[in-house]
């Protein structure tokens, strides 16, 4: 079988991209000399938060998704990031190639919010790949993508703040049931606020007023499930 190896060389966001994209660059290389005709290639991205050092504004930030410090031995698993599939054209030896992958600003999927938590540093990202490698110099031979290949590749928390900011400048959103939004916009109108952000504002403002010192978080562990295993295809 053609041995087959990764390497991620970087990462950037990509500026002319409908949606927040980030684009990895792969390295290839193939060991033998044998022609590879194509590449069906599926990469799963799972962020291994434990290989990183957090700051105290960055662990409150993430209270809600590995609680107190002092749990983090056990709920620090890794985080799905994404899974994406690519079609690598012919080579020999070595070759390179684009990974685009789609992302979320929504904070209720466990990356996005990880991610939002990070002042700086870099995201510690674990690339793992499967697929099927189309091989020999004689004809067709079709091999698969051994499911022990990966590569790590730590992404700067600047690329992903970078990439947000192209599509979302100085703002985020946040996604709401239809009832809530109804009852949102009744109030908007039945106080002829001018837009969403003063209808926030207006009932912050008015939580702040009957609660000047909010509570702590209630909770103590980890509330979303991560996966520590490659999931399927």
């Amino acid at each position: 079988m053609t041995e087959l190896a990764f390497t991620c060389t970087g990462v950037r966001s990509d500026p002319y991209a409908a949606g927040p994209t980030l684009v990895f660059r792969l390295r290839i290389t193939a060991s033998g000399g044998a022609p590879v005709h194509a590449l069906a290639l599926r990469c799963q991205l799972r962020i291994e938060p434990a290989r990183r050092a957090y700051g105290s504004g960055e662990a409150e930030a993430l209270h809600d998704l590995f609680g107190d410090r002092s749990r983090w031995g056990s709920t620090l698993q890794p985080i799905q990031f994404a899974q994406v599939a690519v079609m690598v054209p012919g080579f020999t030896g070595e070759t390179e190639t684009d990974v685009p992958v789609p992302c979320t600003y929504d904070t209720d999927v466990a990356a996005s919010r990880y991610l939002a938590a990070l002042d700086d540093g870099d995201v510690p990202l674990l690339m793992l790949f499967s697929g099927t490698a189309f091989t020999g110099a004689g004809g067709f031979r079709v091999e698969p993508v051994p499911w022990d290949r990966e590569a790590r590749c730590p992404m700067p928390v600047a690329v992903w703040r970078e990439m947000i900011e192209q599509h979302f400048p100085g703002c985020g959103w946040l996604r709401l049931r239809r009832d809530t939004i109804a009852e949102l916009l009744a109030f908007r109108s039945h106080r002829a606020l001018p837009s969403w952000e003063e209808t926030v504002r207006a009932l912050l403002d008015a939580a702040r007023a009957a609660d000047p010192e909010p509570p702590g978080p209630a909770w103590a562990g980890a509330v979303l499930p991560r996966t520590g295993e490659r999931t399927a295809p």
